[in-house]
């Protein structure tokens, strides 16, 4: 399939695909409201394939590359679902390196999140990207089905899951013992939930997620950095005062809101990616986690 851009289609059918994807309307709805752009021999059902995830294009970081070992590993959950099973990317150097902790959208355990494990392994990180669909049966290959799974597991008990996946992943003997966490979408409220819920965080980084409650924030302990694509207004919108709240109780942060971008800009498989916004907002991201999990 051709990988189309952004800007090859309407802002409104790219926010309509955006509520379906988050479960603000279904796949009738969508597809309702899209008909309005089938024109010149495009069908309905040709724009939601386009816009769905092409996971071929996700791969950056191939899952044989030399600099890396890659394995499944199922960490124990005693307070979650019971176990949860992820995917675990770390140099093939030997060494002691920080965690990281890599929380995927609300679809699952996917080949483009299983790549940005990889890619933090490449940078000299211990990635753990667990997939929170395991209680479930697991990230069934296919996004829809995904999120409809999604819908069927305990939320507090999933967020517990991730308490555990980091702190099995920060307790390997290859780990320095400092750790953080990444997240997209769904993924960026838990990397916001963890900086709240755990002291001990050294630096969470939350792609377009959700803040977390203002009342929570004074527990924050760990260096906060967030992305945002100027489009995704609703979360645009509430960005000032999560801010504001981080500033008042002296969090160290840094935000960044990415000119022209969409929620889900750094995700590559997608018309919503945005290059130029996903690789600057990634090299933030790692020189955020070099700078507060190496000292």
């Amino acid at each position: 399939m051709e990988r189309k851009k952004a800007s090859d289609f309407p802002q409104e059918l790219l926010d309509d695909f955006h509520l379906y994807v988050h479960g603000d309307i279904d796949r009738r709805a969508f597809f309702d409201r899209a008909s309005k752009f089938a024109v010149g021999g495009v069908t309905v059902a040709a724009l939601f394939e386009a816009l769905r995830p092409n996971y071929a294009w996700a791969q950056q970081v191939a899952k044989d590359d030399a600099r890396i070992r890659a394995e499944y590993a199922t960490v124990e959950s005693p307070k979650g679902n019971g176990s949860i099973k992820g995917y675990l990317a770390r140099p093939a150097a030997a060494g002691k390196y920080p965690a990281v902790l890599v929380v995927h959208e609300n679809r699952g355990l996917n080949p483009y999140v299983e790549d940005v494990a990889r890619r933090l392994a490449t940078s000299n990180f211990i990635a753990f990207a667990p997939d929170g669909l395991t209680s479930v049966g697991g990230y069934p290959g296919d996004d829809e089905r995904g999120g409809q799974l999604f819908g069927k597991v305990d939320r507090e008990k999933m967020t517990e899951d991730f308490i555990a996946a980091i702190n099995w992943a920060k307790a390997r003997p290859e780990s320095t013992g400092r750790f953080g966490v990444v997240g997209f979408c769904f993924g960026g409220g838990i990397s916001n939930t963890l900086a709240v819920r755990m002291p001990d965080l050294g630096a969470a980084v939350p792609f377009y997620g959700g803040a977390p409650a203002v009342e929570d924030v004074p527990k924050i302990k760990a260096a906060v950095l967030v992305h945002h694509g100027e489009l995704d207004t609703r979360l645009v919108a509430a960005w000032p005062a999560y801010e504001a709240a981080l500033k008042a109780n002296k969090v160290r942060y840094e935000g960044y809101v990415y000119p022209k971008a969409n929620h889900g800009f750094h995700n590559d498989t997608t018309p919503r990616y945005d290059e130029a916004a996903a690789k600057l907002a990634w090299e933030r991201t790692l020189g955020w986690f070099n700078k507060y999990l190496r000292t």
